[in-house]
């Protein structure tokens, strides 16, 4: 009964606000239609009458004016009329014109809300009688004013009219209001009554109405989650190196994971006599090394550098990091023709362009995929060289070793296989444009669990698994059925690590920023954009220059000060369309300095070589922008590290909205980097934008970021993985002892 007086109380109330806002509305909007017409009405009736004003006031002729006036007032409304002269003299008037609207009272009101003094206007004045609409129309001659004849309505009609209308709706709102609260009373009584007795029935066990299941479903549901809420709040805590080892000792038993990746985390590289160690500009590496470091393991990689035989023992190993030697590098080694046809051909010349919606069309040979085939295979063998037991985890990356997941099942069948394809998953349709589409998806179906970046990423593979393999999914649980194995497809949006560590030598933003605009010499107070990149056409670094220019374009104040500083590492300079894109960015870049730089000042400093995570950390700190323009990306890390970099909680991203990281960094300006007014605009409200509005969206990125970490994305996997194992260790057994049984039988 409380609540239903509740409700009535507030349905009344409710019903109150509703229906004085519709008088309200309707008054005023009823008001100011009659205003306006008899302003209107006032109007024309001045206007058929205003050549014979123009001539009577060029003679004087008060007598006439004064006749012509009270024709005027016959005119059903009319309270009276008269005529000013411009310096406020009252020229002519009617017999019960009054005496208190003074001509220059009156003419106090002309020009009102910016209307010119010339031009007709009216006023509603408030007198003892009555409210009282006056119009006044200027009279002119040639342009030249000779006076202003003033119309008087009475409004006391409409105040009586409106006084009316609100007894009536007050008398509608109390019918209403009592035969809403006597219908909700005798209804929630009756439906009261009727729900307690039934509930009492259905506790005690006596009955069991079908209506009543779903709450009892819903009931159990929510204790369920409840509990579920409380134990993930206790396991999702804040995610750390730590929290990690913890994870693989309680779920793996101490047993080491080994990865599989194309990159290595550290390069040895000869330079003028001396060998130096290089950080690859990689997010699979960003992503990933912070994860070893904190496991353990092996990392099987293509030994690139040109030092790397040397550094390594005879069998390719080495520890890693310099001076920590947390985990174990096992370097492969591939000849001239292998890494041709392998990385740069078939990979990066076939894959890679099928799996982005970028301008650049998929190349198949047949000399690449045998290369690709049987580089898989070298990198499978060694995998499973480097293993510590049967059921080791093992870690595939990437579009790389697409095959790998299979030539591993065969050789080690109850190893636990994590896949994780880092690019994008094209629809089914583009995908079928691949000659070994089906060798493919066999391959990567030998993995325990598949992970991609986003939902959508799944469902592409998925789509494409049903069109082109005899195979059983299963969409309950996203996994896909093939012979006896099964495969688990997951989205797992992968991060980087929090706080960086491999950022240990950050300098105050200040000094960045000092350090940055001396080393380029720039103005004090430049404004600094930022991109970093590997020059790749997926990456739309064109769209982002072109995007620059057109913001120079539409917005000339940033001229001379505004400056976008591009790191650009080379990458994959064999593949002609890589070149192509070398010499079209740094084109562009020219083009654009050419049109809006001067002697001092280029718009575009296109920095193309490869930077050190310290150097990139102190371009960060410096910017006050960074743009991602990438056209197709399955997540960029470039967009997460800016955010981790800003400590100060200043600077803005500005983010294409065909990355993944646009569905996480939702507080980042996300833009379509095809459309250069948008991406311009965006940048000249990244520009403009307030530092408090600035901390709040950086402040929620670093909070997501903080809470959904690499060490959260590496642990969901591996406890996924865990949980699988043991679930396929417990029907391995129950296999076993149903097989004597079947025997028997």
């Amino acid at each position: 009964m409380k609540n239903a007086l509740r409700f009535i109380f507030f349905l009344v109330v409710g019903l109150a606000i509703l229906t004085w806002v519709a008088y309200d509305a309707m008054t005023r909007t009823n008001r100011s239609w009659i205003e306006s017409d008899l302003a209107l009405r006032s109007r024309l009736a001045i206007a058929m009458a205003h050549p014979t004003f123009v001539d009577q006031l060029k003679r004087g002729s008060s007598r006439e004016m004064n006749a012509l006036l009270k024709d005027i007032a016959r005119d059903s409304g009319i309270l009276a009329a008269a005529v000013c002269s411009p310096n406020g003299k009252l020229l002519a008037h009617t017999e019960n014109y009054p005496e208190q609207l003074t001509c220059r009272d009156l003419q106090s009101h002309s020009g009102r809300n910016g209307a010119s003094p010339n031009e007709p206007w009216w006023v509603v004045t408030k007198m003892p009688g009555g409210s009282l609409h006056v119009s006044a129309v200027p009279i002119l001659d040639q342009g030249r004013p000779l006076g202003t004849a003033i119309l008087v309505h009475d409004l006391s009609f409409l105040e009586r009219r409106e006084a009316d209308t609100r007894k009536g709706v007050l008398a509608a709102f109390a019918v209403l209001a009592l035969s809403a609260s006597f219908l909700t009373l005798l209804a929630a009584r009756l439906a009261w009554r009727g729900w307690t007795s039934e509930m009492r029935r259905v506790l005690q066990g006596i009955s069991h109405p079908a209506e009543f299941r779903p709450l009892l479903r819903d009931m159990r549901a929510l204790i369920d989650r409840v509990v579920s809420e409380r134990q993930s709040e206790r396991r999702e805590a804040l995610w750390t190196p730590g929290r990690l080892k913890t994870t693989l000792q309680q779920y793996l038993h101490g047993e080491r994971i080994v990865i599989l990746a194309n990159r290595e985390p550290y390069i040895h590289e000869r330079q003028n006599g001396s060998v130096h160690l290089l950080h690859p500009a990689s997010g699979l590496v960003t992503a990933l090394e912070p994860v070893m470091r904190a496991c353990s393991g092996v990392w099987v990689a293509h030994g690139s550098g040109s030092a790397d035989r040397e550094t390594s023992d005879s069998k390719g190993r080495l520890r890693v990091p310099p001076g920590e030697e947390s985990y174990v590098l096992r370097r492969v080694w591939l000849s001239t023709e292998e890494e041709q046809g392998y990385y740069y051909g078939f990979a990066n010349e076939g894959l890679w362009p099928l799996c982005h919606l970028a301008d650049a069309r998929p190349v198949f040979r047949g000399q690449d995929w045998e290369q690709y085939v049987h580089v898989n295979r070298l990198f499978a063998e060694v995998v499973c060289s480097e293993v510590d037991s049967e059921e080791s985890i093992i870690l595939v990356q990437d579009y790389h070793f697409a095959l790998a997941p299979e030539m591993i099942r065969r050789r080690l069948p109850r190893a636990t296989i994590l896949t994780f394809w880092h690019v994008p998953w094209p629809n089914s349709e583009r995908f079928g444009i691949c000659p070994w589409r089906e060798e493919i998806l066999n391959g990567l179906l030998g993995s325990s669990i598949l992970g991609f970046q986003t939902q959508l990423h799944c469902n592409n593979f998925l789509e494409s698994v049903d069109s082109y393999i005899e195979s059983r999914i299963d969409r309950e649980v996203n996994a896909v059925v093939l012979g006896d194995q099964r495969t688990f497809v997951r989205p797992y949006p992968i991060s980087i690590e929090w706080p960086m560590r491999s950022w240990p030598g950050a300098v105050a933003h200040e000094e960045s920023r000092r350090s940055v605009i001396a080393e380029l010499q720039l103005p004090d107070d430049a404004l600094i954009g930022v991109g970093v990149d590997r020059l790749d056409y997926t990456k739309g670094i064109e769209e982002r220059f072109l995007s620059v220019e057109r913001l120079l374009e539409r917005f000339p104040e940033y001229r001379g000060r505004f400056v976008f500083i591009q790191l650009g590492a080379p990458s994959r300079t064999m593949i002609p369309r890589y070149q192509e894109l070398n010499e079209s960015v740094v084109r562009l870049a020219e083009q654009v300095n050419a049109r809006f730089g001067t002697d001092s000042y280029r718009p575009i400093i296109f920095l193309r070589a490869h930077h050190e995570q310290d150097a990139i950390h102190r371009y960060y700190r410096a910017a006050d922008v960074c743009y991602v323009s990438s056209l197709h990306d399955g997540m960029n890390l470039v967009a997460k590290e800016f955010v981790a970099a800003r400590d100060d909680e200043a600077g803005v991203l500005v983010l294409s909205q065909f990355t993944g990281a646009a569905r996480e960094l939702t507080e980042a300006l996300v833009v379509n980097p095809y459309d250069l007014d948008e991406a311009s605009s965006a940048l000249d409200a990244a520009l403009r934008m307030s530092k408090t509005e600035q901390r709040d969206r950086m402040r929620f990125m670093r909070t997501l970021l903080s809470e959904f970490n690499v060490y959260r994305w590496a642990g969901r996997m591996i406890v996924d993985a865990a949980q699988l194992r043991r679930r396929e260790r417990l029907s391995h057994r129950l296999r076993r002892k149903l097989l004597p049984v079947e025997a028997a039988k």
